[in-house]
């Protein structure tokens, strides 16, 4: 069966989920998961099909699109854009599969939701007659509840030797854990899965080394590396929370006053940090959309995806500061159980805690770009042509 014939890019359509997003925040951080409403209403809103080929129906959409639909949906409810910001990255993964998967995804249409546990690989795939069998456990498969595939990753021998290989497998296949309890982003369900056996055959596989290189004949969306794209799923949705966490500051404090009977607003401290922190999310945004902008249109080159992988990882960081000094700065109000503001805290905190936004690794892979093959440090002392302090080096004349 061949696959369906291209259509038009569709847009993503935010607000089809906002109404669905905001009636189910309460119940995703009661029951640490999305209700089924709200799961449905993100499909429909085409955050599934946004990065799938066209010829299967899909929207190959760009970045820019992404980013500001993902920060739209995280202004009412980050675990919310958690999952469909990862529902569209995941389905972008899945684009590398080979073609036989791919129809199996996607020959009834594009709309499929996919969970994923790739980095770092978990569980144990034994080599079989056409396959792996897949035995274990993977942590934090974001969205699996709601999810009809799943992404997997294990290390394999191949002819270079260990192989970080990515297994697709039918959600009914393996068993969800109930593990997710965490501080924030509570509502992204971001179970463990468990797999006893489940056969993988070998055409729905790949390693990760594809996403490395362009997919051949594939849209502009899977002409970037993994890693110049990677940050940006993570910290669009922080970046919405922290707008929004950035209002509900502005306003509870517009109308608070202190225990002095003064205005909120009118002390020194306020105004300076509602200058301050609104600067640090205006610069993360305006990171994020240099990111998205680059990945949409720029050539990839080392430099660049290192560019971008730092910041997007500053984005974040600066999101997160600012978030932090405001929930702290909101008086004891922000600690009650309900408190909107503390919501959007633990939700950006949690984010902004994932590994891949870790500005440290961002800043030694920039680092690696921007100083190629530096030359080991040679011996410092008398038969040295280097000084043997960090003073600038002296002239004849002593200057």
């Amino acid at each position: 069966m061949s696959p369906a014939a291209p259509v038009p890019s569709a847009s993503l359509v935010p607000d089809v989920v906002l109404t669905a997003a905001g009636l189910g925040a309460q119940l995703s951080e009661e029951h640490c998961r999305l209700p089924g409403e709200t799961a449905d209403a993100l499909r429909d809103a085409g955050f599934a099909r946004h990065f799938v080929p066209r010829c299967y129906g899909g929207s190959e959409g760009t970045f820019a699109e992404f980013l500001s639909a993902t920060a739209t949906v995280a202004a009412v409810c980050a675990s919310t854009a958690w999952c469909a910001a990862l529902f569209a990255a995941h389905g972008r993964l899945a684009s590398y599969l080979p073609e036989r998967a791919r129809q199996e995804l996607w020959g009834a249409g594009p709309d499929v939701r996919i969970a994923a546990s790739v980095i770092p690989p978990q569980g144990r795939a034994t080599a079989g007659e056409g396959g792996w069998r897949l035995d274990g456990s993977w942590s934090y498969a974001s969205g699996i509840d709601h999810a009809e595939w799943v992404l997997l990753a294990g290390f394999t021998e191949g002819a270079a030797g260990k192989e970080h290989r990515i297994f697709a497998v039918p959600r009914a296949e393996v068993t969800v854990l109930d593990t997710w309890r965490p501080l924030g982003l509570r509502g992204t369900g971001s179970n463990s899965v468990r797999a006893d056996g489940v056969f993988v055959p070998e055409y729905r596989t790949f390693t990760l080394d594809r996403l490395l290189r362009p997919l051949p004949g594939g849209g502009r969306c899977h002409g970037v590396p993994f890693p110049m794209v990677a940050a940006l799923q993570f910290a669009a949705p922080l970046l919405g929370a922290a707008e929004a966490a950035q209002s509900l500051w502005t306003a509870a404090t517009a109308g608070r006053r202190r225990v002095d009977g003064r205005a909120a607003a009118l002390t020194p401290a306020a105004r300076h940090l509602a200058a301050e922190s609104s600067a640090k999310i205006k610069a993360a945004r305006l990171l994020l959309a240099e990111v998205a902008h680059r990945a949409d249109t720029a050539e990839a080159t080392p430099a660049v995806v290192a560019e971008c992988r730092r910041d997007a990882a500053m984005a974040a960081a600066l999101c997160a500061e600012a978030v932090d000094r405001l929930f702290h700065a909101a008086g004891a109000g922000a600690l009650a159980e309900g408190n909107p503001l503390q919501q959007k805290w633990r939700d950006v905190t949690a984010a902004a805690a994932h590994a891949t936004l870790s500005f440290d690794t961002a800043a030694a892979a920039y680092a690696d770009a921007v100083f190629p093959d530096p030359e080991e440090p040679g011996p410092v002392g008398p038969d040295s042509d280097e000084p043997d302090s960090d003073e600038p080096e002296k002239g004849a004349d002593g200057s």
